[in-house]
């Protein structure tokens, strides 16, 4: 494991207890509605085996099975699986998900697997983004579609500058005051400012294997939400 991934892997583990709370309190409440938006562009076909990587606490995954989906949810850190493990056990339709530990550039699946894939909040942490969707192209049949959901930067100056005030101040003490773990929540607003544009992000899907590759940047440009279909 590099360097980069190790301190993803513990970082999440440190703060997977508080990982649902920050998330709807940093968002302003966001998320799941960025999260439902994102869905309702990865798949049509309720009978779908859908792969959600890098599922986290299962967000995105509980999303998914509602719409009666069969879904197989990944995540390399086995204290996030776990709080998914009690959420799907809850849920109504929590039976429809299968969670799996494996690392998002090796899939742990035969080729041609899964009708969708979703990836949410994730392409910031990886060490290979080009990776990541060469191995979801992989593990698609051809005609699957895959969406991606990402934090990202507003265009305008003015909103750039607000936006990177609440970052870099408000996010920074917030979420190291609630998770007990000032140095997560530093890394974050890094991870949004180093991260590659909407538009490299389409590039790199088009040229790994995905056709009429889309994206949608929602709540000012504060997240964006990228689809395409395997060609």
């Amino acid at each position: 494991m590099d360097d980069k991934a190790a301190r993803v892997s513990s970082m999440f583990t440190a703060i997977a207890g508080r990982y649902d709370l920050l998330n709807r309190v940093l968002s302003l409440g966001m998320d799941m509605a960025w999260r439902r938006f994102a869905v309702s562009m990865c798949t049509n076909d309720n009978s779908s085996l859908v792969l959600d990587v890098a599922t986290g606490t299962g967000d995105m995954a509980l999303l998914l099975a509602e719409r009666n989906c069969t879904v197989v949810g990944l995540d390399f850190c086995p204290d996030m699986l776990d709080k998914a493990r009690i959420k799907a056990a809850r849920a109504e339709h929590g039976e429809r998900i299968r969670l799996v530990k494996g690392d998002a550039i090796r899939l742990p699946f035969p080729d041609s697997a899964f009708d969708c894939a979703a990836i949410g909040f994730a392409l910031r942490n990886v060490t290979d983004i080009s990776g990541v969707f060469r191995e979801i192209a992989r593990v698609l049949r051809p005609g699957g579609s895959v969406v991606s959901l990402e934090l990202t930067r507003p265009r305008p100056p003015v909103l750039k500058v607000l936006h990177g005030i609440y970052m870099w101040h408000l996010l920074r003490y917030i979420g190291g005051l609630i998770s007990g773990n000032r140095s997560a929540y530093s890394y974050l607003p890094e991870s949004i400012v180093e991260h590659i544009t909407p538009e490299e992000v389409r590039k790199i899907m088009q040229d790994v294997g995905f056709r009429d590759v889309e994206f949608h940047r929602l709540s000012l440009g504060t997240a964006t939400v990228h689809a395409g279909e395997k060609i």
